[in-house]
């Protein structure tokens, strides 16, 4: 299962892929968790594209996929 950090950026957050899920930890340790059937760029995605994102203002950008997750702060 891969684990990726934003450390350059300066936040705690976790991305993780199991199971056919996307997992995707905060820095006050809440998760949301969304199903890879929504995003099928990111299902068919190798572990580089995967690791290539950035935090924005509304979420995760997957750089290498042009492809924006939405996540709650």
């Amino acid at each position: 299962m891969p684990l990726f950090t934003s450390r350059k950026q300066g936040k705690q957050v976790k991305v993780t892929f199991s199971n056919g899920l996307l997992f995707v930890e905060k820095e006050d340790g809440k998760s949301e968790v969304f199903p890879l059937e929504f995003f099928p760029k990111l299902q068919n995605a190798t572990d580089e594209q995967r690791e290539d994102w950035i935090l924005t203002d509304k979420g995760i950008h997957f750089n290498q996929l042009d492809l924006d997750v939405d996540v709650k702060y």
